[in-house]
């Protein structure tokens, strides 16, 4: 199976229920399900589970292609695969409960450290509310980020505060309707919270430790595939970007003129512009993944440097996108700003994409630092 093709085999169908996707603020369950049944939320699953342990590329581009058809599809596709990337760092106990029992299950979550888990008799008691709830809607286990508390501070480990990744099933997790943004609307990324909830011994992983299946996937850093992941959506965003200005350069005829929008000096010089963004952004992706996969061949981890060369490239996307995605909106004139026009969703969508944590301005900081020798106090 080629996820790339799976992913393809949607796009119409997104395109058409797209206008729906971001008025009900949600991906549609039925959409949801099947793209479940499909493989799409099990990108980054063990093959020992049920998954398809794909090479991170692959992940990648399975992510453009959904968000080339709309950016709130594909980031959810996104939170959820990179979700299961858990799977290879839970206890194996776990790991079959949540995955491998069901294998059209999608998980979701939020990793900021957001809750506290309090050590009780037989495991944690779990407190928390989390922002940014991606995919809530359609889970069947959330996590949040928590930091272990020991005598009413977060207990220390050589990275700093403790940090866990804890599973709830969705059932026992309130959902808050909060998700009223300018782009990415049919996200759903609603707050979500849990109050005094227990959780079984185990059933978490422990951010900065190494995964428990030894693969080459498993060792490349949990946020730095996640910021990946982000700034391929953003990428795909840019993208559809692209698709919909050359159709309508090629149609539109500007008030005043007798010359179509295509035939413009500046706007073939905005498109190329824009298409050299993408495509520049992506072959530094690619490189950068490509290095990091012969090192946790070879190496068997990778180096601060490879990892930091990792998250330059997801932000690097990032921004990209929003450039590419800035200079067709305001080369297309007044069609930008219609409902009817793509552009218009692409705008909005890009730049909530550039605010994640992942792949905001801050993370160029912390790969300079890492160049000059500084050290960034925060995990790769």
């Amino acid at each position: 199976m080629n996820p790339v093709a799976v992913a393809a085999s949607f796009a119409e169908e997104i395109r058409e229920r797209a206008a729906q996707i971001e008025a009900d603020r949600r991906i549609p369950e039925d959409l949801a399900r099947r793209m479940a049944e499909a493989g799409l939320f099990r990108l980054l699953v063990p093959t020992r589970y049920g998954g398809l342990q794909v090479h991170p590329r692959i992940l990648f581009e399975t992510l453009e292609e959904t968000s080339r058809a709309d950016g709130s599809v594909g980031w959810c596709q996104m939170i959820g695969a990179t979700t299961g990337m858990m799977s290879a760092s839970l206890p194996e106990q776990y790991s079959r409960i949540i995955y491998a029992a069901n294998p059209n299950g999608i998980t979701t979550g939020v990793t900021a450290p957001m809750g506290r888990a309090e050590p009780v008799d037989g495991g944690l008691k779990v407190t928390g509310r989390w922002p940014f709830g991606s995919g809530c809607e359609i889970s069947d286990w959330i996590c949040g980020g928590c930091y272990v508390m020991e005598n009413g501070e977060p207990r220390k480990n050589r990275f700093g505060p403790e940090m866990l990744l804890v599973f709830f099933p969705a059932g026992e997790v309130t959902i808050h309707d909060t998700w009223y943004t300018s782009g990415l609307c049919g996200t759903g990324s609603h707050d979500i919270e849990v109050t005094e909830v227990f959780v079984p011994e185990g059933r978490w992983a422990v951010l900065g430790n190494p995964a428990r299946v030894d693969a080459p996937l498993y060792r490349f850093p949990t946020l730095g595939l996640l910021a990946l992941g982000v700034s391929a959506v953003a990428l795909g965003i840019a993208q559809h970007a692209i698709e919909t200005f050359v159709a309508l350069a090629t149609a539109k005829v500007p008030t005043g003129s007798k010359r179509s929008l295509a035939q413009r000096d500046g706007v073939q010089k905005d498109l190329a512009r824009a298409q050299a963004s993408v495509k520049s952004a992506r072959a530094y992706t690619f490189q950068a993944i490509d290095a990091a996969w012969d090192e946790a061949e070879s190496n068997g981890k990778l180096s601060t440097d490879t990892k930091a060369n990792l998250r330059l490239a997801a932000s690097n996307n990032a921004w990209s996108a929003a450039v590419a995605v800035d200079l067709l909106y305001h080369s297309a004139g007044g069609s930008s700003i219609y409902k009817t026009n793509d552009l218009q969703r692409c705008f909005r969508d890009v730049h909530v994409a550039t605010q994640h944590i992942m792949v905001a301005q801050p993370t160029f900081e912390v790969v300079g630092k890492i160049m000059l020798g500084i050290d960034p106090k925060t995990l790769l």
